[in-house]
């Protein structure tokens, strides 16, 4: 396979550069495979990279190291004592989404909550951190917002901004407690929490209550609510239920299913009830939703 190259630092292929200390890169469906490069990437920035379609690789050290980017997964990479030049190589139909955020803009988020963002307290702020996790719904619906909707071109930039900033707060509201868990509490405690979110997941449809929940994996009710909260940031069933409306798009998006057979593979037993809640959770009926996008997909 020959290897296609853009250097983005000299491109304006792609990269908007939002605010001081602020770009985002959005390599969206590609038609053919590429590797996007910045070797002018220093380490004042922190990285985020959330992998929308198709698998791609974050190369580092002239590609003596390599991290695979999954489908619908993210990667957080920071090192204040190396630069990390960009080297991302996407295939074919692949969408990506990167946030370059130098660390002071970053700092000046978080000053009064600090402590709360594991790699921003004292004892962290000046080591390398890594982080590579499954996007959350609510993290989806942001990137597929700056994918697909589009504004007059002197409002674009204005929209991304707000987007970028939508998307780090998104990002840490559903991540920040998670990536402090293994400091917070044991194995044990935080295995039978991951087997909760797995059991209403599996179960969707007819999902246990919070009670058959507890008995289940051993855990009583008082400390499964604790616990959820902490690592997932909402409730059993706010966290089930942006699941089940995430899901639900995806399946309107995949043009197979009508909106009752929809409503009925996420577990509702009417479709006034499933409408209703679509709508609640993103201000738009499914039948609406359909025709947005697409009329997105035919301009």
């Amino acid at each position: 396979m020959n290897e296609h190259i853009l250097n983005i630092a000299e491109s304006s292929s792609g990269l908007s550069v939002l605010d001081k200390g602020l770009m985002l890169l959005n390599v969206n469906d590609l038609g053919e495979h590429l590797n996007f490069l910045w070797e002018g990437l220093t380490a004042e920035y922190i990285q985020f990279h959330f992998g929308l379609k198709k698998d791609a690789k974050v190369h580092f050290h002239n590609k003596n190291y390599t991290i695979d980017l999954k489908e619908e997964q993210s990667l957080l990479i920071y090192n204040p004592n190396q630069n990390l030049p960009l080297d991302l190589e996407v295939p074919k139909g692949g969408s990506i989404i990167s946030l370059f955020v130098k660390i002071e803009l970053f700092h000046s988020f978080f000053s009064e909550v600090s402590d709360h963002i594991h790699f921003l307290n004292e004892d962290h702020r000046h080591k390398k951190y890594y982080d590579q996790s499954d996007i959350t719904p609510e993290t989806i619906l942001v990137l597929n917002q700056i994918n697909k909707l589009r504004f007059q071109d002197h409002l674009q930039q204005l929209y991304l901004k707000g987007k970028a900033y939508e998307l780090i707060s998104v990002f840490f509201n559903q991540n920040a407690d998670a990536k402090a868990c293994p400091f917070l509490m044991d194995d044990e405690y935080l295995s039978k929490v991951n087997q909760v979110k797995d059991i209403v997941v599996e179960k969707m449809v007819d999902p246990p209550s919070l009670n058959e929940l507890a008995e289940e994996i051993g855990l009583n009710l008082k400390k499964l609510k604790l616990g959820f909260k902490q690592v997932y940031g909402s409730s059993v069933f706010n966290f089930l239920f942006n699941y089940k409306m995430e899901y639900s798009r995806k399946l309107l998006d995949s043009g197979k299913y009508n909106v009752n057979e929809v409503g009925e593979k996420v577990g509702y037993s009417s479709a006034s009830h499933f409408i209703a809640s679509f709508k609640k959770k993103y201000g738009i009926t499914p039948k609406k939703y359909v025709q947005s996008q697409t009329s997105l997909r035919s301009s």
